[in-house]
Formats: structure tokens, C-alpha cells, sequence
């Protein structure tokens, strides 16, 4: 009798998995079955096909077509599932606010610091003659940093981590949803981003603590989140900075991405002591 009891727990547990499983698979296949009839035109246009890579100006339709036909899909998951948005992590009031500017410096900072000491030793050049470019990217790439930063987060920290911690243990969870979010960034390109699938996957996990330390609030996430592709995306695309050659790749990252390389790891692991000593 306790044998069969056992088993019948275990098809229950099973059962339960699944269905989480069934949850997270449905939504993203429902998120890219209305996002291919926009998506196939757009990238016929551009003549794109994967795996060929993407400048960022040609592949801004795209996203901007993904990620507006998200908060679609989540209100339709947050529907089935009773809950809103608040029950994400996100509900738009002084506390998140407050959080999001925080989380926004901190990203700030923790570029500085990397760039800064990479400077120091030689391993980059400013180039100060680009920097009057800066004034005209800087307000355009904090917008579309926030707004993919926001529907990110509530993607990948809100819905798929609720509900995968309804059957997983949230260190398991947080794993998984990192794992789920690093290697949907291949859907872009997939040479240069093989090299930072480790970055991407740490990166998921740090702003996952980030949420656990700000009380379940998606605000010092999304601020961290966005203060990266800020900073980062203004660096690139005014190449203010150029790399001399004299540094290590495999610490300056990869192709000039921080996050393949250890110079990115690190930054990123700063930020998680810093967030367990601020705000735990």
C-alpha cells in the first residue's frame, strides 16, 4: 500500500511538472505564432534569413514587432491564470520606481567600473571625437532599453518564474527560466552569441536575485536590466570605445562583447555581491 501510495504521488508530481512545463511551452508558442505573420515580411524586406547576423538598426523592426505583441500574450497568461501584472512584479507605483532608478545606477555604475579599469591597463581607447554622437542616441536607446528591459522582465522574471516555481524549487526555477533566456537570444544571431550564453545565463540569475532582494518587485531588475542595454548599446553604436588589442580576449569578451568574456562575468558578479550587501 505505501508503494502504490509512492507511486501515485510520483504520477501526481509528474502530472503537476507537466503541466507548468505546458504552461511555459504554450505561451511561447502562442507569442511567436503572432509574431511570424509580422516577422516574415519584415525580414523578407531586409532580406534576412537566420542564421545570417543582424545589425542592430535592421533588426529593431522585428523587436519592436515582438515585444509589442508581448504584453498581449501576458495579459492572456495572466488571465488563465487569475493573477495581473502586480503579481508579476510590476505594478508601476513610487516604491518600483524608486527601485528602477536604483537598479538603473547601479548598471551604470558597474559599467564604469569594468570600462574604467580596462582603460587603466591599456586594454581600450575613448575616443573622444565620437562623443558629441552620444547626445543623439543617449534619450532614443534609454527608451527602447526600458521597453524591452520592462517586457523582458516580466517575461522572464514575472510570468515564467511564477509559474515555474509552482512545481520547482526557486533555485531551480531561476536556473531554468536563465537557461530558457539566455538561449532565446540565438533566435538573433548565433555565432556571436554562443560565446555569452554563460554571460546571458548569469546574467538571468543575478536579476533574478535582484527581484528576490527588492521583496518580489520587478523594478530593480528592469533597472539593472535596462542601464545595461543602455550603456552598452550607446557604447557600440557611437563606438566611443575601440579595443587596442593589448588585453586578453577571453577577458575583454569575445568579438567585443563584454558578456563573452570574463571582464563581463565579472561585472555582473559585482553587482550580485553588491545587490546581497545593499539590499538583502
Amino acid at each position: 500500500m505505501a508503494i502504490f501510495d509512492q507511486a501515485v504521488s510520483q504520477g501526481l508530481m509528474s502530472l503537476r511538472t507537466s503541466t507548468a512545463l505546458l504552461k511555459v511551452a504554450a505561451f511561447f508558442l502562442a507569442w511567436a505564432a503572432l509574431w511570424l505573420p509580422l516577422a516574415i515580411p519584415i525580414a523578407t524586406a531586409l532580406k534576412w534569413h537566420p542564421p545570417m547576423p543582424l545589425a542592430v538598426k535592421q533588426k529593431l523592426p522585428l523587436i519592436v514587432a515582438l515585444y509589442l505583441i508581448a504584453p498581449l500574450i501576458l495579459w492572456g497568461a495572466s488571465w488563465v491564470d487569475q493573477e495581473s501584472f502586480s503579481d508579476y512584479g510590476l505594478n508601476w507605483q513610487l516604491p518600483v520606481l524608486v527601485s528602477l532608478g536604483l537598479g538603473l545606477g547601479l548598471a551604470v555604475l558597474s559599467l564604469v567600473i569594468i570600462f574604467t579599469g580596462q582603460w587603466t591597463l591599456g586594454w581600450i581607447e575613448w575616443r573622444s571625437e565620437h562623443s558629441p554622437r552620444l547626445g543623439q542616441v543617449l534619450l532614443p536607446v534609454f527608451l527602447l532599453g526600458l521597453g524591452i528591459s520592462v517586457t523582458e522582465e516580466l517575461v522572464f522574471r514575472g510570468f515564467l518564474l511564477n509559474t515555474l516555481q509552482q512545481d520547482y524549487s526557486v533555485w531551480v526555477a531561476a536556473a531554468v527560466s536563465s537557461v530558457i533566456f539566455a538561449l532565446l537570444h540565438l533566435i538573433w544571431e548565433q555565432q556571436n552569441t554562443l560565446p555569452q550564453l554563460p554571460g546571458l545565463w548569469l546574467m538571468g540569475m543575478v536579476l533574478v536575485l535582484a527581484r528576490w532582494v527588492d521583496g518580489g518587485s520587478l523594478g530593480l531588475a528592469t533597472g539593472l536590466h535596462t542601464g545595461w542595454i543602455w550603456g552598452l548599446t550607446c557604447l557600440d553604436s557611437t563606438e566611443l570605445v575601440s579595443y587596442t588589442g593589448k588585453g586578453p580576449t577571453w577577458i575583454t569578451g569575445l568579438g567585443a562583447n563584454p558578456l563573452a568574456g570574463v571582464a563581463g562575468i565579472v561585472c555582473l558578479l559585482t553587482t550580485g555581491i553588491l545587490l546581497q550587501w545593499l539590499f538583502a
